[in-house]
């Protein structure tokens, strides 16, 4: 009976052990950094995925941008360990452009591209002539193309990959919209100045507009943003300890409760 007792017990203070050891830091990597765009992204990293990692031993920095450039240069020189902002065509396409080594390692939930409202409040309002404000990067101006096609206000050329739509993609411009080309940050400023403004989901929410008031949101879930590293570290501890952190059910949980609307990772049940 003692021996069994012994036994039982050597094998739970293993248990115990084996718990710890899985939620130990990577010894070589005391420090995260993470890069987001300001807004949401932010906020899950100081909300949730900060407060995960801390209690596995890491020490967590933020570092928040207004641009959908830096984050990737800043994250190949080694300024950054992660950066969360980003869908895999302009990562695709940026990468190739600049010769980087990045690689996507797991989703995040995602406030998706919509038209606002802007002098007018409805899309039954669209007439012939109305001016609509859209991104003005390659990537998210052929999504912006892609909704207007949804809707029938034009008709884009057939056959073109919709990933890389741009205004010469346009066969026929249905409603003879006046499309006028913004930096994203600068979106959700311009709806007093335009009918219609096609604003990213997260410079939406942080400007203070709610996803609800989008009077239309794209269909696609190929903009499902990423959280990406670089290539050499995707295998390394801490990046798969990154990687857990934002595929666990605590963070799931938390951001299924507070981001209503969002498109959520295809992995997630």
């Amino acid at each position: 009976m003692r021996r069994f007792v012994i036994k039982a017990l050597a094998a739970s203070l293993l248990g115990l052990a084996v718990a710890g050891s899985a939620l130990a830091a990577d010894p070589a990597k005391k420090e995260i950094v993470i890069g987001t765009t300001v807004g949401d992204f932010g906020d899950m990293v100081k909300q949730s995925i900060k407060p995960i990692l801390e209690k596995q031993g890491y020490s967590v920095k933020l570092v928040e941008f207004t641009d959908y450039v830096r984050p990737n240069l800043a994250l190949q020189e080694g300024a950054l360990d992660v950066n969360v902002f980003q869908h895999k065509p302009y990562l695709d396409s940026f990468v190739k452009e600049h010769k980087l080594s990045l690689k996507e390692v797991f989703q995040v939930p995602t406030a998706p591209l919509g038209i606002y409202p802007g002098k007018l409040k409805s899309l039954k309002d669209v007439k012939d002539g109305s001016t609509v404000s859209a991104p003005n990067d390659p990537s998210n101006f052929a999504r912006a193309l892609v909704m207007l096609n949804d809707l029938g206000w034009v008709k884009l050329k057939p056959g073109i990959n919709p990933l890389t739509a741009s205004e010469r993609d346009i066969a026929v411009n249905v409603k003879k919209l006046k499309i006028v080309q913004l930096e994203a940050a600068q979106l959700p400023r311009s709806r007093n100045d335009v009918d219609f403004s096609v604003i990213n989901g997260n410079y939406a929410t942080s400007s203070g507009i709610k996803l609800t008031e989008a009077i239309y949101q794209e269909k696609s879930y190929a903009y499902v943003n990423w959280g990406v590293v670089r290539a050499a570290d995707a295998g390394k501890p801490w990046a798969r300890d990154v990687i857990a952190a934002y595929n666990s059910r605590a963070f799931s949980d938390w951001a299924k409760q507070k981001y209503v609307g969002y498109k959520f990772p295809q992995g997630w049940k």
